[in-house]
């Protein structure tokens, strides 16, 4: 084997994580947020969290992977001809950013930056994107100028598949990069750095609106397709934006998401969302109002942040002894899609803030600051319901299982507030699954895996 760990069995749980590279260069993992790792180790971190969970603990349920990605079967033509019925319709009742999947939302928004950024390096181009069937039938139009399949296909990932970061140093070892023509894999980040910044745009821009399944045991072959670089932080333009509005402005607003606010105003705001606006939120937006926002585009989601596959799975950790629940939580934030992983990191982070200043508070000068009397608790009972649950009931199925109904919301507020108070560690991947996610890959792809650890070891 061209590349094997240093301790050739598993090591144990707190064990020295040493891997040796291609080069002879020691490696030893260490805990690093998920956000940091490759497209193609956050699918192979999926699987391996999936059989950890199945076999060393028991939810009594059945975990099922979360479908995100499984239901764009459509081919890319079929996705214009369907986006090209909607450009007849009245554009504005489009909407880009509430009541629509996750995933359609980030699409959007990273179709408004570039539009924002004004195609730069193609001002031609500039009038032809105005919406998402434009966008798509530009990179159509790209994708026919490219090699053909049989140039693309490879029957496994390779360093030659793809080029390296910017701000990535090259080993002597590392492969030169092939020519274009006989690049293999499919369109990723990582293989798209030295197009030009227009093309690179447009065919991040498919990535994102199109990604590529999460890889069964059975369809491997599709890792090919997956980034070997981290994929851009996937969070909604709305989402950050209120996040940050309050964070600059609201910390010490008593009552923050308990006080009503101006129907009008808010609708006002999602409809500026939607219509694609580049909205700025100032000093001049009352709090109340973008909390409401916030708390609207959560609730409004057709499937919810934590996904309705994982809801049971959720609830039942707090079934497990206090030493478990935190572990079979964070394997059970691994099962998320990327775009649920990383809004819902953003949201942690943000409702973590928020709890830091519940209470009142000495400045330095020793002057009172008022706390804004949202606990964690208080957080988790707001916006528990709308992240985590299995469908939207009425009120007809509420009042015949209500009993049941409020032992599960109770569970729904303990489980959201543990993971408020514990957002640090809940998004770090630890060295034994590191450990276990290189051990896949190396079955089938050494030289990625000496592709990776090499670039840990840069880091």
């Amino acid at each position: 084997m061209r590349l094997t760990p240093v301790r050739e069995t598993s090591p144990p749980l707190h064990g020295d994580f040493t891997w040796s590279s291609l080069s002879g260069r020691s490696v030893r993992l260490m805990p690093v947020a998920i956000q940091s790792l490759s497209e193609l180790e956050r699918a192979r971190l999926q699987e391996v969290a999936y059989t950890r969970l199945h076999q060393d603990y028991d939810l009594g349920c059945q975990i099922t992977m979360p479908k995100d990605g499984q239901k764009r079967k459509k081919s890319l033509r079929r996705k214009l001809d369907s986006l090209a019925k909607e450009k007849s319709k009245d554009k504005e009742c489009v909407p880009q950013a509430f009541s629509i999947p996750l995933s359609q939302v980030i699409a959007n928004d990273r179709t408004h930056r570039q539009r924002q950024d004004g195609y730069r390096q193609d001002p031609p181009q500039r009038e032809e994107h105005k919406d998402p069937s434009d966008l798509v039938s530009s990179i159509l139009q790209f994708a026919t100028k490219r090699p053909s399949n049989k140039e693309l296909s490879s029957s496994n990932s390779s360093l030659s598949s793809t080029s390296e970061t910017a701000n990535e140093s090259t080993s002597p070892n590392t492969p030169e990069a092939a020519p274009r023509a006989r690049r293999r894999g499919g369109m990723s980040v990582d293989s798209i750095t030295d197009l030009d910044d227009n093309q690179s745009r447009l065919l991040e821009a498919l990535q994102l609106s199109l990604p590529a399944e999460t890889p069964s045991k059975k369809e491997k072959h599709r890792d090919k397709r997956l980034s070997l670089n981290p994929i851009y932080r996937q969070v909604p333009r709305v989402v950050d934006s209120c996040c940050q509005h309050i964070e600059k402005y609201g910390l010490q607003t008593v009552g923050i998401f308990r006080v009503g606010s101006s129907k009008k105003r808010v609708r006002q705001l999602r409809e500026e969302f939607d219509r694609g606006i580049d909205v700025q939120l100032d000093e001049e937006h009352s709090i109340h109002d973008v909390a409401a926002l916030l708390k609207e585009f959560l609730r409004d989601m057709p499937d919810p942040l934590l996904t309705k596959e994982l809801y049971t799975a959720f609830i039942n950790t707090t079934l497990l002894d206090s030493d478990e629940q935190q572990s079979v939580t964070q394997l059970l934030v691994y099962l998320l899609p990327a775009c649920n992983s990383d809004t819902f990191h953003r949201l942690l982070e943000f409702l973590s803030t928020v709890a830091d200043h519940a209470h009142d508070q000495q400045d330095k000068d020793g002057q009172e600051i008022t706390g804004n009397k949202m606990t964690s608790l208080n957080l988790a009972t707001i916006f528990g319901p709308n992240l985590l649950h299995k469908q939207k009931s009425s009120d007809k199925e509420f009042s015949v299982q209500s009993s049941a109904r409020a032992e599960e919301s109770t569970a729904v507020i303990a489980v959201l507030q543990r993971m408020i108070a514990s957002y640090h560690t809940l998004f770090m991947v630890p060295p034994d699954l590191q450990n276990e996610v290189l051990m896949s890959l190396l079955e089938t792809d050494p030289d990625v895996v000496d592709y990776l650890l090499r670039r840990k070891a840069s880091q």
